[in-house]
């Protein structure tokens, strides 16, 4: 039941991803796939029993805080090219959270 409300969450997440994307303007495809790809692996994390209720949840508001950065970098038209660097610091901080998450 709670794997399934999780599982449920990180679509939820997924989905949210892909509707910033298209409204804002898709001039982010590099960090978009990585979103996905990292929500990707919550979700399996979630599946196969390596991620708990609670590393879980903090993964996914991790997702959703990049998530958020990416929207407000966008919010003017333009990503310059810091605000690329930080998203990718974010989704590279992100992508060691889950692996260590998920090989505890």
């Amino acid at each position: 039941m709670r794997n399934s409300i999780l599982a449920v969450a990180v679509i939820a997440v997924s989905a949210g991803l892909f509707a910033t994307s298209a409204s804002a303007g898709s001039n982010t495809p590099g960090i978009d796939k990585r979103e996905r790809h990292q929500a990707g692996r919550i979700y399996h994390g979630i599946q196969d029993g390596s991620l708990s209720r609670r590393e879980s949840g903090r993964l996914i508001r991790g997702q959703v805080r990049v998530r958020r950065a990416e929207h407000r970098a966008k919010s003017d038209g333009v990503v310059t090219k810091r605000e690329r660097v930080r998203l990718h610091r974010g989704l590279n901080r992100q992508n060691r959270r889950i692996y260590r998450a998920r090989h505890n």
